[in-house]
């Protein structure tokens, strides 16, 4: 029997049960277009947030007041948010630190903001002139704040993006309108570049204003919530966390390191378990979307069970006129590749529609990989040989007397 022999009665095979067979197909497609689907909201998860960390800054060291970070992780202190250990004179102290290129001040809260009728809630940062450099913020229109800004409590802001579309009406130029933060006017001197995120880790829903007068006019004491240390290199992000948090140590007046009153978290440790987290996460996804692959393969051996059942006499009557043993199998065995290929056809496109479709819609990322692709096309033709074999060989056992006399 020659290939076109063989396309041809895989047809008339499949096109005789279409009902069977399309159901048989549904079960694969469900199963690739569930593993493309959600393998690509992992995979897209994993983007977003090392895209996220990383815009952040880079050998980035964040100094938080409250409990130290426990050994081997990351400590939490019923006190952090809340304790008042740090202070803009500690950050001027670690600038002096080697391996040490910048040094940024914060004092962070949530206000309610209004401006022109309309009104947001988000967060307001007071920062110091080197905040930029460290947090890798951008400057879109007009300027950013600067420490002669803060040293005369001029009161002064620069918005996000996304708070200046939620305050500042269309077509107007946000630039030297005004807001009011807790009740106090500030004029906007500033728009940032846009980054990205979600949430309470959007950067683009922001405000800064000078230090000074964060500290003045909403916080109302001396304190910072975060310091932000950037290395000099990534190699050098270690010497400086140690070298850190010794002067941190010794201002402090604290002799034992587990009694810390401040934590240090290493940007690069941050990223490394987010992606330890997502990559896992992105496994997990695709181990359950491989669940209804599993159960689409035992559907398209009970089909062809089936099938072979039904064809006994077939078998048979081939067998009698000379097919052998290896003909019977391969028309059976390419009977269930062909569904199984047709399904992971159909399921690909399917499940890189789905993923369009949740990108489209703001609400998740996805990001469909070509080796994502290749794998679903490989488990479903794996499928079809998989599944296929054992109905394909008891058809090609049958012995061809038994299989003419079946009724």
């Amino acid at each position: 029997m020659n290939i076109n022999d063989t396309i041809q009665e895989t047809y008339v095979a499949l096109s005789a049960n279409k009902v069977r067979s399309s159901l048989t197909i549904l079960g694969i497609v469900i199963g690739i277009s569930s593993v493309i689907a959600l393998v690509s909201i992992g995979q897209g998860a994993t983007k977003s947030i090392q895209t996220s960390i990383q815009s952040i800054g880079s050998n980035l060291l964040v100094i938080t007041p409250g409990a130290q970070r426990s050994p081997g992780g990351f400590g939490v202190s019923s006190g952090r948010g809340n304790a008042k250990t740090l202070t803009a004179d500690d950050a001027t102290a670690i600038a002096s630190v080697a391996n040490v290129s910048a040094v940024a001040s914060e004092v962070a809260g949530r206000y309610q903001v209004t401006a022109q009728g309309t009104n947001t809630n988000t967060t307001v940062t007071g920062v110091s002139e080197n905040y930029p450099a460290v947090r890798n913020v951008q400057i879109a229109d007009g300027r950013f704040v600067n420490d002669s800004d803060s040293n005369s409590l001029t009161k002064v802001a620069v918005l996000g993006p996304t708070t200046v579309s939620d305050l500042i009406p269309d077509g107007t130029e946000p630039v030297g309108q005004t807001v009011r933060i807790n009740g106090i006017q500030f004029k906007i001197v500033g728009v940032t570049v846009a980054k990205g995120g979600s949430g309470f880790t959007n950067a683009d829903d922001a405000i800064y204003i000078p230090l000074k007068a964060a500290q003045r006019f909403l916080s109302g004491n001396n304190y910072v919530t975060t310091i932000d240390v950037q290395a000099a290199s990534a190699d050098a992000t270690t010497q400086v966390l140690n070298d850190a948090t010794q002067l941190l140590l010794d201002r402090h007046h604290i002799t034992d390191p587990t009694a810390a009153d401040f934590s240090i978290l290493n940007q690069a440790d941050i990223l490394a378990s987010a992606s330890t987290i997502t990559t896992t996460l992105t496994y997990l996804l695709g181990a359950i979307a491989g669940i209804s692959l599993l159960v689409g393969g035992i559907g398209i051996m009970n089909m062809m069970l089936t099938t072979v059942t039904e064809r006994t006499r077939e078998i048979g009557l081939r067998k009698a006129i000379g097919a052998r043993r290896s003909d019977i199998s391969r028309q059976f065995l390419i009977e269930a590749i062909a569904l199984t290929v047709i399904g992971g056809i159909i399921g690909i496109a399917l499940g890189g529609a789905i993923s369009l479709g949740v990108n489209a819609t703001g609400l998740l990322t996805t990001s469909i990989s070509l080796s994502s692709i290749a794998m679903a096309f490989g488990v479903s033709a794996g499928i079809g040989i998989v599944f296929g074999w054992y109905p394909a060989r008891r058809a090609a056992s049958m012995n061809p007397i038994e299989a003419l006399r079946y009724e």
